[in-house]
């Protein structure tokens, strides 16, 4: 049976060229590629940045989901989205009124519900505590009992 995997990370990755990511995704991501289901946010950073990785490189399967529409996130994020469409086996549009902490944290919790394990790309410079949509995802999987991947970006 097919794994699912919630992707979750920081929108912060200026600070690293593109193939330091593709490296990265090549060591943590695609070990569980070919017989995984992945959970993607349509955010900028680390969501369109898997999943631009993951549609070029893999046959994973890939669902995107997003705390409102798609239309309501950023351009860059709506770019990967499009540029990917023929590789993205869903989009899951929540329709939260408000794009405000909570509807990022119901989408969050909405991915790690649906998946077996996370894979979190945090920032290198922030702890567990923190309260960044990122650590509370990874929060979240592990008050659920699952597995976490935390790979520090």
């Amino acid at each position: 049976m097919p794994v699912s995997v919630a992707i979750t990370g920081t929108r912060q990755t200026g600070h690293r060229d593109l193939d330091w990511y593709a490296s990265l995704f090549r060591r943590y991501l695609a070990p569980w590629a070919p017989d995984a289901r992945f959970y993607i946010g349509g955010a900028v950073g680390i969501d369109s940045l898997s999943l631009l990785w993951l549609a070029g490189n893999t046959q994973s399967q890939i669902t995107i989901v997003v705390p409102g529409t798609v239309e309501q996130q950023p351009a860059e994020a709506r770019q990967a989205i499009e540029r990917c469409r023929d590789r993205i086996g869903e989009i899951v549009e929540l329709g939260a009124a408000e794009l405000r902490t909570p509807a990022y944290h119901a989408r969050n919790r909405w991915m790690v519900d649906r998946a077996d394990m996370v894979i979190g790309y945090p920032l290198a410079d922030t702890d567990a505590g923190g309260t960044s949509g990122t650590w509370q995802t990874i929060n979240y999987a592990a008050s659920q009992g699952k597995p976490r991947l935390i790979v520090p970006v």
